[in-house]
Parts: structure tokens; sequence; C-alpha cells
């Protein structure tokens, strides 16, 4: 499709008539989403001011000495070298306290907009946009194992994102759809995110050229008008560690810092492997390369939305396998929390990190511990909150609804403890009297819906009852759930018109290049 047709989009949009657009407001079918949580509770910091002091003045060092390399990317290191960085080959040394400078102007919180606009995410600050599991090519379910993921388990995976209470935001590959050409499987993902789910999602960042197809389309979504005035989607932009940078993300994140599109710029760190094996040395150099990467996004656009990432796993020293849910991680993700505080930049890390196979004991451990970091080191987006087996590998179903309903009691930690009247309970107390109970005084009964929060998955039954509904495991309770919430999904309406340009630009691009999948 050459630039002329491109220009065509908005106007095609527009033919659809309000009328069109009404009448499938009217029939939309919507699930409740619960808005992004707002911390009422401190967060944990760890490292006291010297600690601080000192690694931010490695992470100086290590720019303007060590440097960093943005490679295959002519255009970024002229950019560099305007700014004044001293660029050698291709690696860039950054002057003590130009990249802290040049982050100034990203915004410290941005708001991410949907197509449902009650379901608009505010990203920095104190609150937390949870999004789900990102990139594994496996699927594994109770009833088929594991295997390559397909189209349709990439629409599966969605369709529960928009079903799920405590899911804020659609995300991005989900699962890799390996049955689908690497070259044309980006505009099914962003078609299925777009149709399937009327929630926030992520752009393409295979490739730069996929970059301009999720700006395309977004503007196809919401109108261009829309796109160039507000943020309507976040894109992953890994950092290659140690210290590079390479031309497809940075190429990527060109496309969507100069449409004003929001970038993760996050490393992905294997600690002992791509990092030092120590907790400080780690953060120095996450620090390092996302103070560089986000200086970068404000080089290519000032003001443009970045989120300072930090994906951070140890290392079995006798397997070599990544670990997660370990001590040294939780000390490195508080300790980048602080770091990107005191930088005043919103912060990417955590999720429902496990090296298990399954959703078992090691996976309940795992998830529950990287879940609970996430909300205590302050992170203000969480990608793979749910969903992540086998150390990002797979994708399941079943670890998808577990993990999506633990998001729950995330949002119930984080309203804090109430001390208003209701809450202090003077009148139940004096009701009820020494040697009493409360289950009949009335405050309990003006309480007891909202009390307590409740798992929608796990079983509570006794152990007779439990029996006799078939002894199951909570692998086995995820699976009903699955198969429960896909029978009950009804698809958000959509503006028949935006829906035929969609498909239009779809149908345009696979048809004017040959199918790849290398």
């Amino acid at each position: 499709m050459g630039e002329a047709e491109q220009a065509e989009q908005p106007r095609r949009r527009a033919r659809g008539g309000g009328g069109a657009a009404r009448r499938a407001s009217r029939s939309a079918v919507s699930f409740e989403t619960a808005r992004f949580i707002e911390r009422n509770i401190p967060n944990l910091d760890i490292l006291h001011d010297e600690a601080l002091e000192i690694i931010e003045t490695n992470v100086e060092t290590v720019l303007e000495e060590i440097g960093v390399m943005f490679v295959e990317n002519p255009a970024a290191l002229e950019r560099w070298r305007a700014a004044g960085a001293d660029v050698k080959g291709e690696r860039v040394h950054i002057p003590r306290g130009l990249a802290r400078e040049l982050v100034k102007t990203a915004p410290s919180k941005f708001t991410q907009i949907a197509r449902n606009r009650a379901r608009d995410v505010e990203i920095g600050g104190n609150s937390l946009v949870l999004a789900p599991v990102y990139g594994p090519p496996f699927v594994t379910d109770l009833k088929g194992g594991r295997r390559y993921a397909t189209m349709a388990d990439f629409e599966m995976f969605v369709k529960l994102g928009y079903m799920s209470k405590w899911l804020h935001h659609s995300g991005g590959t989900v699962c890799e759809p390996t049955d689908v050409p690497v070259n044309k499987r980006h505009l099914d993902m962003l078609y299925a995110h777009m149709t399937l789910s009327d929630k926030p999602y992520m752009g393409s960042v295979t490739d730069p050229s996929r970059a301009v197809d999720s700006v395309e389309m977004s503007k196809i979504l919401f109108g261009a008008d829309v796109v160039a005035e507000n943020t309507v989607m976040t894109s992953l932009i890994n950092i290659n560690s140690p210290l590079t940078f390479d031309s497809t993300m940075m190429g990527a994140l060109e496309v969507y810092a100069e449409a004003g599109q929001a970038s993760i710029i996050s490393p992905f760190i294997v600690g002992g492997a791509m990092a030092p094996v120590s907790v400080a040395g780690t953060l120095t150099q996450c620090l390092a390369e996302g103070l560089a990467g986000v200086a970068y996004s404000q080089l290519v656009k000032a003001g443009s939305p970045a989120i300072m990432g930090a994906m951070v796993t140890s290392i079995d020293m006798n397997s070599g396998a990544p670990t997660f849910g370990t001590p040294e991680t939780s000390q490195i993700t508080y300790g980048m929390g602080q770091l990107t505080r005191r930088l005043g930049l919103p912060y990417r890390s955590s999720g429902s990190f496990t090296g298990a196979k399954i959703p078992d004991a090691q996976a309940g451990y795992e998830t529950a511990n990287s879940l609970n970091m996430g909300l205590l080191s302050g992170v203000n987006f969480m990608l793979h909150s749910c969903g992540w087996l086998e150390g990002g590998l797979a994708s399941s179903p079943e670890k998808f609804v577990l993990d999506a309903d633990q998001l729950g009691a995330l949002h119930k930690i984080a309203e804090g403890v109430a001390v208003d009247e209701n809450a202090q309970a003077m009148g139940a107390l004096r009701e009820v009297g020494p040697g009493g109970h409360f289950l009949g005084c009335e405050h309990t009964q003006d309480n007891y819906q909202s009390a307590f929060w409740r798992s929608g998955v796990l079983d509570y039954k006794p152990y007779e009852t439990w029996a006799e509904d078939g002894s199951r495991s909570s692998f086995e309770l995820a699976a009903l759930k699955v198969d429960k919430m896909l029978s009950e999904y009804q698809q958000p309406a959509l503006d028949p018109a935006i829906n035929e340009a969609l498909q239009a630009y779809i149908a345009d691009k696979k048809a004017a290049m040959p199918d790849a999948f290398i």
C-alpha cells in the first residue's frame, strides 16, 4: 500500500458514520475490568542513600569510560555525536550527566488510551498496570501438553485477557503464532488485540517496518488525529546486554518515539551470564543501559513517553539455567525501583515468573514471590503478570487464569488499611462483647460481601466436598475456568467501517510480500 492509499485510511473510517458507531456501542457486551492499581502503601526501599549515590556514580563512569554500542545504526551515532557524546566507531561514550539531563524531558507519567475509554490506563506515579505474558513460542495446557503456539492460541489468550477482571492491558505477543509467516504475523496479532479486546495493547518491534504497520493500523482504529495527540500503544524495546543496542530494536524505538508512542526500554539480564553476579554490579549495568536507552528516545523526540525497564533473573551456576523468584532478583528489582524513581521515570519490571514446566507448587511459590516483589518495588507497568511458564518459553492458559486471579490480591493489598468509622468496627466490638461471635452482628451483615478478597479459581471446600467433586488440583480447576471463560466470551463491538479498513490494510500488506518464516 502506497502513501496515498494509507492517507485514505482515516477517511475510510469516517464513512462508517456516527450512526453505525452508536449502534455498535449500544450492542456492545462488556466484561468488568478493575481500574489500574493506585498504591496506598509505601514502596520497599532497600538501598540507603550512600548505596544509591555509589551506584549512580558508577553508572556515569560506565557510560563515559566504557560506553555503549549502537550497532548498524549511523543515524543513532550521529544523534549522539550532535548531543555531545564521544563516538568511536559504533561505541558511544556519554559524558557525565548528559544522559541524566536528556531523560528530564521524558514524562514522569502518561495515559495510554484504549478504544474503550473506560479502560484507559495511567503509567507512572503510584499506578500499577498489569499486562499478560509476552513472547513464548510454546503453549502448554492440560489437554494437549506442550506444543508450538498457533494463531488460534494467540486469539484464545487475547480473549482470556479481555475477560480477566484484574488485568488492565491486552499486552503484545502473548505467544508467538508459528503457523503464520514471520513477516506477516504481526498484522494478525495486532488485529486480534484491536478486535477481540477493547483494552490497551502493545505494538510490534521485530522490525522497524512492523512498528510502522502498528502505527498505521492504530490510526485506522483510533483516527490519525487521536494517535497524533495521544499515547495509544506501548512497545517493548529490549537491550542486548551487556551495553549493546541493536538496529532492529532501536529502529522500532525510533518509529514509536517519532509518533509520540511509548517505549519500554528494558534489558533482559540473566545475572552471572549477561551481568555481574553481584546485586550492586547488576544494578549498575541495568541502570546504565536503561538510562542510555531512555536518553536516546529523547534524542529522537523530546517528550516522547518512555518506561525504564528491568527484567532480571539469576542463574543456576550448575546448569546455566535462569532461575526465578530468588532473593537476589528481588533485591535488584527493589533497588531499580528506587533508582528509577530518583530519575522521575515510570518503571517496568516483575511478572508471574517461574521456571516450572506446569502450574505446580514450584510455579506457585516462584510466581507469588515475583508478583509481590513487583507490587512492593513500585513497578508501574508489569509485563508477564499472568501466563508465564518454563522461564518464558511457554504460555499456559491454566497458569494465565490462576495468575490473573491472584492479581486481585495485589489490588486488595495496594488499597492499604482503611481506618474510617466503618473500618474501626467499634459498634461491632460493643455489640458482640466478650465471648460472643461476629457472624450475625450488624457490622458483619453490612460488610460481608466486600469484606474479604476471594479467589475465583482456588478451592475452599471441605475435604469431603472436594473429594466428591473429583479431588481436582488447581491445574484442573484452572482448565475448567478456561473452558468456562471461553464459552462465555463475546466480542466487543467495533464500527464495521473500521473493521473493514483494518482488514483491507492487512490484505494489502500481505499481498505485497512473499511469505517468510525466518
